[in-house]
């Protein structure tokens, strides 16, 4: 399989397909905790979060739920989409951040779609899917979780990264991560973000989920490293490491019983299908 987007198999699975690792993680019900545990992590690079928030809704507690569910969108069409849909989100997508600015501190305008921002966007992410594999219980071995991250090169490129300048193996993002650090702080639009995930205002249509997102989101923020966590000055919060491995590992039994489009993730019903009888 390419490491691009536009060429798929004779049935045009898009990007991946039923027997990459990326249909078989994607399909479980826990990473929606990856997804909250990434967008703490993503938010610690100032220029992502100050434009993040000075060109969303991000800000405001009752819209900012659209914004999520348009990720969560987004990320099912990319993983389960045909080509054609998958191409037709990623030039869209290229368009509207192409368009966008934000301003640091100092007064200094930036793009949003720089490549800088872009990746690192898209390795809090894909590393968090990773993380809460592996420390959850999800059935994977350090091979799937390398052969994961190289597949997510494909998704790097529907953003308008070049595949070659993103990290395909674990060691390799391992290595990104120390390289990023020193770039890294929790600036105050990153602190309120934080503050306000804790007291989240539902939609209707998100309701039936309002008992279940405060827990998530200690959980996908207990997960993040401890240098992470110390950047927004709570390295422990009166969880140790071991004790948040094993509620992740206690999620994932859980919503292993649950119907994934609990969770919004839609094509996992078809990923789970796909799956040759254990």
């Amino acid at each position: 399989m390419t490491d691009r987007p536009g060429q798929a198999g004779p049935q045009d699975s898009g990007l991946f397909g039923p027997e990459s690792v990326t249909w078989r993680l994607l399909s479980e019900p826990v990473m929606w905790i990856a997804g909250l545990r990434a967008m703490y992590l993503q938010a610690l690079h100032p220029r992502v979060m100050k434009g993040t928030w000075q060109n969303t809704a991000f800000a405001k507690p009752d819209e900012a739920w659209g914004r999520f569910t348009r990720t969560v969108e987004f990320i099912r069409i990319r993983t389960y989409g045909s080509t054609a849909e998958v191409e037709r989100l990623g030039a869209r997508l290229r368009k509207v951040h192409s368009a966008l600015h934000g301003v640091d501190e100092d007064g200094r305008r930036f793009r949003l779609d720089e490549p800088e921002l872009l990746l690192w966007v898209h390795c809090g992410e894909v590393g968090s899917y990773a993380e809460i594999a592996r420390r959850s219980g999800v059935r994977v071995t350090p091979a799937d979780l390398d052969a994961f991250i190289n597949e997510q090169r494909r998704s790097a490129a529907v953003v308008g990264l070049d595949p070659a300048a993103v990290p395909g193996s674990m060691a390799e993002l391992a290595a990104y991560y120390e390289q990023m650090r020193p770039r890294l702080s929790a600036c105050p639009e990153a602190r309120r973000a934080l503050r306000l995930s804790f007291t989240p205002k539902l939609p209707p249509a998100l309701l039936p989920l309002r008992l279940l997102v405060p827990p998530l989101n200690v959980l996908g923020y207990a997960s993040l490293p401890r240098w992470a966590r110390r950047m927004y000055g709570t390295p422990a919060i009166g969880l140790t490491d071991p004790a948040v491995t094993l509620a992740l590992r206690a999620a994932y039994e859980s919503t292993t019983r649950m119907p994934p489009q609990v969770f919004m993730l839609a094509g996992a019903v078809q990923s789970r299908a796909a799956r040759p009888a254990a």
